[in-house]
């Protein structure tokens, strides 16, 4: 089988990380949470930068226009916090707005802590890239990507990447394959296609 290469870019917002006061988290987990969830082949690109508007705009539209990225993940920065702009920054680089993305991101986090209603995570496209901003914690950005199953492992609460592979259809992005095992990529029957009309280029 041959799967069409995913370009992701991943942008973790953090004043100390990108400092060097401490290791960043948030990209290392993203990484590995797309790694294990998708069967493409991806090629990442990684920026760490500090809590600056400016900065996290030049990002996005670095990643978008130039890099030309179908995803953009960013990490960091949407909480209520004099330095928390991630949201804003996003939104300023927008060509249409996703709400329902924010929407369920709080709700898979309400289950967890009543704070996640002070969380503001937008989800925008920019061109042919769909911008997500994403929680901050590890286990928050798996539980937000993946939604949360009981103990047999039927699902709960959907996560929001179930969504993404038909979104990137819809705004020309490659065909993303899920690993059920973790998310299934919902999509109409008429948007399915055979993995191997794919091509691996």
């Amino acid at each position: 089988m041959s799967f069409d290469v995913i370009k992701i870019g991943l942008v973790s917002v953090s004043d100390r990380a990108s400092a060097g006061v401490y290791q960043d988290q948030g990209i290392p987990s993203l990484k590995a949470w797309l790694q294990n969830a998708l069967l493409n082949p991806i090629e990442f690109v990684e920026v760490l930068i500090p809590d600056e508007q400016g900065e996290i705009e030049n990002a996005l539209k670095k990643l978008a226009d130039e890099h030309k990225c179908n995803l953009i993940c960013t990490t960091g920065g949407t909480g209520p916090a004099k330095r928390d702009v991630t949201p804003e920054a996003t939104l300023a680089v927008a060509h249409k707005e996703m709400p329902g993305f924010g929407e369920q991101m709080r709700q898979i986090s309400l289950h967890f802590v009543p704070t996640a209603i002070l969380s503001r995570q937008v989800a925008v496209i920019r061109g042919e890239s769909l911008i997500l901003n994403l929680p901050g914690q590890p286990k928050a950005i798996a539980e937000t990507l993946e939604g949360l199953k009981d103990t047999e492992g039927n699902s709960l609460v959907k996560g929001i990447f179930a969504a993404v592979p038909y979104c990137i259809d819809l705004i020309a992005g490659p065909y993303m394959e899920t690993n059920e095992a973790v998310i299934k990529a919902f999509r109409p029957k008429s948007a399915l296609r055979k993995p191997t009309e794919g091509s691996a280029s």
